[in-house]
């Protein structure tokens, strides 16, 4: 395979989203990846509607470029096939309950005794200490770790992100806690253990909102799709729909309201810093509207844009990626007959590949149960 991470061999236990999502991402930069599962298969085989070909779309969204087999731990036979992989991999990830893979000699302890140089990677919700009897699915962290509280209007009630957003987090900690420990080992010759939890990450990923209590005492509130520190930052109504529109900066402000014909509010003391138009947003936002009611989206979207304000129409997902691929970012790339979205890094010298489709359930069993017999 090509890649950065070319003769990698990732031994993944994970499923569902976190550990696939991670798994998917170093497949795409060259690591081999042996997707293990149970007779049954991954979980989101069967979470569908939608289907491609009869295939649910969630499983074929983090599973390309890697190989499935079919291994039952609690088969003597498959459990021998599931350490020799083990002893092999150069990366081992899982998300099972903690504890739950001792029965099996398939923990961190045991494995890294008999393979030092083992990345032991392990996803769970809640930790390992009061929380590792807790499930990790995504709508309960985002509930626990307080990211619903911020999601909907100030007035109405809580609501969950349009994604797991925090699932995806998490994966993407993981890889990065993978690749730092790979360095690691590239030094010192021996693995570690790669620990993620979903409600860590999670408070990691509230950034401003967790600084906002952590570091200022302060408990962030549901401001609908407003901003709590910079103004305007939202989406407006104009003659026929909404506009996201953003001034990021006093600068921006000021040239907003030239190209809205009001020019007069950037010299407004209300309005002249960013602080003064938070303290004064609710006074703002109806003279912006007023100012926007004039045209529509469209119109005001070409004349801000080219004036440097930073706006958007809110676009459905087709629309998403149809604005990727006129602006030349090639959102989409076709594997085995299957479209797929794009790694989102580039590599000038070892970019992405993809080479083979997300896997029928045990597609590769053959192959591998007798390359992990020795055949």
């Amino acid at each position: 395979m090509s890649g950065p991470l070319r003769g990698m061999l990732i031994a993944d236990f994970s499923r569902i989203l976190a550990g696939p999502y991670a798994t998917m991402l170093l497949a795409d930069l060259g690591a081999d990846v042996v997707k293990v599962e149970a007779p049954g298969g991954d979980d989101t085989r069967d979470w569908r509607p939608p289907v491609r070909d009869g295939v649910s779309t969630y499983y074929l969204a983090v599973n390309r470029n890697k190989w499935s087999v079919v291994l039952d731990l609690a088969d003597a036979d498959d459990l021998v096939l599931a350490h020799r992989l083990a002893d092999r991999a150069d990366v081992l990830i899982q998300n099972f309950r903690p504890g739950a893979l001792r029965r099996f000699a398939l923990d961190h302890d045991t494995l890294t005794a008999r393979n030092p140089a083992l990345v032991y990677a392990s996803i769970s919700g809640f930790g390992t200490a009061a929380g590792a009897d807790l499930p990790g699915y995504d709508l309960m962290v985002q509930a626990a770790a307080g990211l619903m509280s911020l999601t909907g209007d100030a007035d109405g009630p809580p609501y969950k992100a349009g994604v797991a957003v925090l699932d995806v987090i998490a994966g993407l900690h993981t890889a990065i806690g993978i690749l730092a420990a790979l360095h690691h080992r590239g030094r010192t010759g021996r693995g570690q253990h790669v620990t993620v939890d979903l409600l860590s990450s999670a408070l990691s990923g509230l950034v401003n909102h967790a600084a906002a209590y952590v570091s200022g005492g302060v408990t962030p509130q549901r401001t609908g799709n407003a901003h709590p520190s910079i103004v305007p930052y939202e989406p407006l109504p104009t003659a026929d729909g909404e506009l996201v529109v953003i001034a990021g900066n006093d600068a921006q402000f000021r040239t907003l309201c030239r190209v809205l014909g009001v020019p007069e509010l950037a010299d407004d003391a209300r309005f002249r810093r960013n602080t003064d138009r938070t303290a004064h947003r609710d006074a703002l936002r109806p003279l912006l509207v007023a100012a926007l009611a004039r045209r529509g989206s469209a119109e005001w979207f070409r004349e801000l844009r080219a004036a440097g304000v930073p706006c958007s129409p809110i676009n459905s997902v087709a629309e998403g990626v149809a604005l990727a691929q006129r602006l030349g970012l090639d959102p989409v790339v076709t594997v085995g007959g299957v479209p797929g979205v794009r790694h989102p890094i580039g590599l000038s010298a070892s970019p992405p590949r993809y080479d083979l489709p997300p896997p029928d359930l045990d597609e590769h069993g053959t192959e591998l149960r007798a390359w992990l017999a020795g055949e």
